[in-house]
């Protein structure tokens, strides 16, 4: 059900008067089921009032209460001793060691970038900073996650220009560079493209805020841009509800951002941490001051009461029920002692934005709202977050799911290798990125050490020896043949990821989008994506510190692929000075390949699909053994710096590896193969490096000592790609693979 609450629209009024509708359709009009509503007439002990109603609708939608998804939550491993701030808070923290902590979150902007492309991605970025910020922490990069569906339907080229322009033209001007990501195109996100974005911030330990009231006597204060009715059941509402075609019309519900405002909102709050004017701060993301009065009296177990004439609006007439749900950017709760609140206006005096106490915090438990003088609401705080609605929903493995496994292409026989490589190079998922990325400032702040175009990022924490890796992957290809087998291989991937940059991965935060959670397979899929993810950061031994669930991303019926998205941190401690990138082959270094020789598993490669047009087979299952024997030996390469220019065999296999290398060092490569099925195979925990010749003995040891297996395959040098096989050599030229790879997006946006 598609829910629309325009301001135009008196469906929400201080009287009641629901304009000739009667409670009954208005609760089903503002996404609450009739048992929903039941339920909130018996916490009450009375009929609603429209903003209590209000409230409701928004804290219990899906976005916002988890209600499908909470009951599989609990299966994710949380804890290791360097988690400082696990789920359940603005973002997740842990510990880099000499009172520096990393403060990081993944959200989805799904719909509303649907919706309006550009505003929608922008406010994905704005609302992911707050989130980090809210923390006590600095921003200091970002990574776009982002999907949709193929480049020669108009619709979708609008889609991602407008989205990609959006998270550029508000990352760059907020200041946080946008380092990494990955774009990938699939006909299922046609009618519902994909917009994760990852942020990390960083601070010292003594800077941490949480997002609490504290104790009664507290002052809330509301800081930030006037509330308005752009956002009013927005992402709380927008993205717990189906689409169909008339959701381009939504726009009303999409937020409208101001990055200006943003960079002085962020300025204000961190002097106000530093100052330590504050006891707890909420961002007024999803639900508005709804969740950002309830949820931090809910944490320290406190009432409060609001009054919302205080609150600064810069529209007439808005009514308590807009202003409760009203889901403008660039604003934040702050809890203030009392004695601090003059301090707090001088700070943003400062920096020039609006400020006004808008309630206090109270004994008890209720949460009160006046408006115009009279109570408007007046509800156990806590039931909107601890009481909302818990559905442990049907699931089964689709009745599909055997055919799909057992529908492997048969026909299949050794293709043209120059043609096909060509071919693949030419494809938007796996061809270069740099048309998106250049539009972004990557280099804000110059604690890029390694950015965009490489597997991994390397962030440097100035003044230290120590580096922050991050690595975004996600594959809802390899998830729809089989979500648990390639939930695992995106964490395994991520963390070689971040391996290859000489990091140890530390930590995950995720972002699972998934179809409607009223079909039994796709809460199949949703569990086990999370058994999958669950068992490889038990088996790497790292904790999920947080995470953003976004449902039914379906339209007129079809569901997505499922796709989780893993956010994967790690810590180089110290740094290396000379960390591996692309580009850094040079003639006459060999060439070796970590893992496996012998992969020819096709099912789910991007092969299968761009070569057959087929999908179909099961993924091979990850091999967590494998998996860390990969990790080991890439940390150990880059910390001895054996190796310039290290990446992982992902999309299109290793002949793809190898030409991306080719490409970016700019000289050719000449290997060997046995079968041409291991040149596509997407196999997990494989690699590719280069290194001087002379340090073949060392390189051989490492591999035993990790247990890694290791294989000199070819050699650096010449001016094109060369494939041999006994005495079979096929070749494409340098300059063509790099046309070809370089214009594959550019081309199809012209």
């Amino acid at each position: 059900m598609t829910t629309d609450l325009a301001p135009e629209e008196d469906a929400l009024t201080e009287s009641g008067d629901t304009g000739g509708e009667d409670e009954d359709t208005l609760h089903r009009r503002l996404g609450l089921t009739d048992a929903e509503y039941q339920r909130i007439v018996e916490i009450l002990g009375r009929e609603p009032r429209p903003a209590e109603l209000a409230m409701y609708s928004v804290m219990w939608s899906e976005h916002c209460s988890y209600k499908s998804s909470r009951v599989h939550l609990g299966r994710f491993p949380t804890e290791a001793p360097w988690v400082v701030v696990g789920p359940g808070e603005n973002a997740g923290v842990i510990d880099l060691g000499d009172g520096w902590l990393a403060a990081f979150r993944i959200e989805s902007h799904n719909h509303p970038s649907y919706v309006e492309p550009y505003q929608g991605a922008a406010t994905g970025v704005g609302g992911i900073l707050r989130d980090v910020f809210t923390m006590g922490a600095r921003p200091i990069a970002l990574w776009d996650q982002i999907r949709f569906g193929p480049l020669d339907n108009p619709k979708n080229r609008y889609l991602f220009s407008g989205v990609v322009s959006g998270i550029a033209g508000y990352g760059n001007a907020v200041g946080v560079p946008t380092v990494g990501g990955e774009i990938a195109f699939e006909e299922c996100y046609s009618g519902n493209p994909l917009v994760n974005v990852m942020c990390l911030g960083i601070l010292r330990r003594d800077q941490l805020v949480l997002g609490t009231a504290g104790k009664p006597g507290n002052v809330a204060m509301l800081l930030g841009a006037a509330t308005g009715r752009d956002g009013i059941g927005g992402a709380s509402i927008l993205a717990s509800a189906s689409f169909d075609e008339e959701s381009a019309t939504k726009r009303p519900s999409v937020q409208v951002g101001d990055p200006f405002e943003e960079k002085k909102l962020i300025e204000a709050c961190l002097e106000l941490y530093q100052k330590d004017l504050v006891v707890g701060v909420q961002d007024l993301g999803a639900a508005g001051l709804s969740c950002a009065a309830a949820e931090p009296a809910a944490r320290a177990g406190v009432g409060m009461e609001l009054d919302l004439d205080t609150v600064h609006v810069r529209e007439p007439q808005m009514t308590a029920p807009e202003l409760l749900m009203s889901e403008s950017q660039e604003r934040m709760m702050a809890f203030v002692e009392p004695s601090k609140v003059d301090d707090v206006l001088a700070v943003a005096a400062k920096w020039e934005i609006a400020a006004s106490v808008v309630g206090r915090v109270t004994d008890g438990s209720r949460l009160v709202v006046r408006h115009q003088g009279e109570v408007v609401a007046d509800i156990p705080a806590a039931s909107l977050t601890e009481e909302a609605p818990r559905y442990d929903r049907p699931l089964g493995e689709p009745a599909w799911m055997e055919d799909l496994w057992s529908n492997r292409f048969k026909h299949m026989t050794a293709p043209e290798i120059g043609p096909t490589l060509l071919r693949l190079l030419d494809d938007p998922s796996i061809a270069s990125a740099a048309w998106v990325y250049e539009q972004y400032d990557h280099m804000l702040f110059l604690n890029t050490i390694v950015g965009p175009g490489n597997d991994g990022n390397l962030l440097r924490i100035k003044g230290t020896e120590k580096a922050i890796a991050v690595s975004t992957d996600g594959n809802g290809r390899l998830c729809y043949l089989d979500p648990r087998r390639g939930a695992a291989r995106i964490v395994y991937e991520a963390a070689l990821n971040v391996a290859m940059t000489g990091a140890r991965p530390r930590a995950v935060v995720d972002n699972l989008n998934f179809g409607n959670p009223e079909k039994p397979e796709v809460m199949w899929q949703f569990r086990e994506t999370v058994e999958g993810i669950s068992e490889a950061c038990e088996s790497l031994g790292i904790p999920i510190v947080g995470g953003n669930v976004s449902f039914y991303n379906e339209t007129d019926g079809l569901d997505i692929y499922p796709t989780p998205v893993v956010g994967l941190v790690g810590v180089a401690d110290p740094y290396p000075k000379h960390p591996p990138r692309l580009d850094r082959a040079r003639a006459g270094m060999d060439l070796w390949l970590a893992g496996p020789v012998d992969a020819t598993d096709l099912a789910g490669s991007s092969f299968e699909k761009v070569v057959y047009g087929h999908v179909g087979g099961r993924p091979r299952a990850a091999d967590g053994t494998a998996a860390r024997a990969a990790i080991d030996l890439a940390v150990a390469l880059v910390s001895e710096e054996l190796s310039p220019c290290l990446h992982d065999v992902s999309d299109g296999g290793l002949a793809v590896a190898v030409a991306e290398i080719a490409i970016a060092s700019g000289v050719g490569v000449t290997f060997e193969y046995a079968d041409w099925r291991h040149l596509f195979s997407e196999d997990p925990h494989r690699f590719v490096f280069v290194a001087d010749p002379a340090h073949r003995g060392r390189i051989e040891e490492l591999g035993a000592a990790c247990r890694a297996t290791l294989t000199r395959i070819g050699e650096v040098g010449g001016e094109a790609i060369v494939f041999t096989r006994g005495t079979r050599t096929d070749a494409v030229d340098l300059d063509e693979a790099t046309t070809t790879y370089r214009r594959a997006l550019p081309r199809r946006l012209s």
